[in-house]
């Protein structure tokens, strides 16, 4: 299944990439006029405003690369909500009918066929209840201590799934600054070339166009890290739910545990008979 998800990830952005080369070379195509053979209609057009596509493609190079940066950690980020949303569900998570459908197996008895079933429909919950019902030789103490690792293990590893996407909302904003200050390091490159000959309208070009990728950035980390923090809390309410469901689970047992002692905490059964005294040295 990844496998297969990266597969048409990559298909994806090829044809991606595909379709920006061909467009940036569509605005490439035009040549530049000298400014003794531009006419008033010339001006008019090169005064019109630049589509966002124009605006990005005119950074050249390093413009397009930082952009086709972008645009990998975008569809990544994307991926990765459309799989939590999937995957961070209760149903998921917490399937409604296997909890009391492993209780009625534990009353009974019948461990063995509770452990085939925490194998047959894997989720968090039968992670962690499969955990316990391999203890239970060991008595409620032990389940117990078992679950407890269980839950950690499985939140530990959603969790790391989650940090994906503050990660890819930390690196996108610093792949548009370094667009950012790219454009900016060309735009005084012209200012040092002309010898501070550049028109200001020269300089306002480069800016703009190196903002553009700052722009980028956010968009991709600013729903990266809304999706993070709402995904992290749906995690921390999932796992304190599912830990809730697998002590239910085991409650009988806990029952019996505690049924086999006396409120003091000592042992209903009958104490041994105290060891007979040594036989003293002048008896007969």
């Amino acid at each position: 299944m990844r496998r297969t998800k990266l597969l048409l990830l990559l298909l994806a952005l090829g044809f991606a990439a595909a379709a920006m080369i061909d467009r940036a070379g569509a605005q490439a195509r035009p040549a530049k006029t000298s400014a003794s053979q531009t006419t008033p209609g010339d001006n008019d057009a090169q005064s019109a405003p630049k589509s966002f596509w124009g605006i990005i493609f005119s950074g050249g190079l390093t413009g397009l690369l930082i952009v086709l940066v972008l645009l990998v950690l975008s569809m990544i980020a994307a991926t990765l909500i459309f799989e939590h949303v999937m995957t961070l569900r209760a149903k998921v998570v917490i399937p409604p009918d296997f909890a009391p459908a492993v209780r009625e197996l534990l009353v009974r008895g019948n461990v063995a066929a509770a452990d085939q079933m925490c194998h047959a429909q894997p989720s968090f919950l039968a992670y962690v209840v499969q955990a316990g019902v391999s203890e239970i030789d060991g008595g409620w103490s032990a389940v117990e201590k078992a679950m407890e690792d269980a839950v950690g293990e499985q939140s530990a590893r959603m969790f790391r799934k989650v940090e994906y996407l503050s990660v890819i909302g930390n690196i996108a904003p610093m792949v548009g600054l370094l667009g950012t200050v790219t454009g900016m390091i060309f735009a005084f490159q012209q200012v040092a070339d002309t010898q501070g000959a550049a028109r200001a309208a020269d300089l306002a070009e480069g800016i703009y166009q190196a903002l553009v990728t700052t722009v980028g950035g956010l968009l991709v980390a600013i729903p990266c890290l809304a999706a993070f923090a709402i995904f992290r809390n749906r995690v921390d309410q999932l796992v304190a739910e599912a830990a809730y469901v697998a002590g239910h689970v085991f409650l009988p047992l806990k029952r019996r545990g505690r049924a086999r002692r006396s409120p003091g905490g000592t042992s209903t059964d009958a104490p041994s008979p105290p060891p007979p005294p040594p036989p003293s040295p002048g008896g007969a």
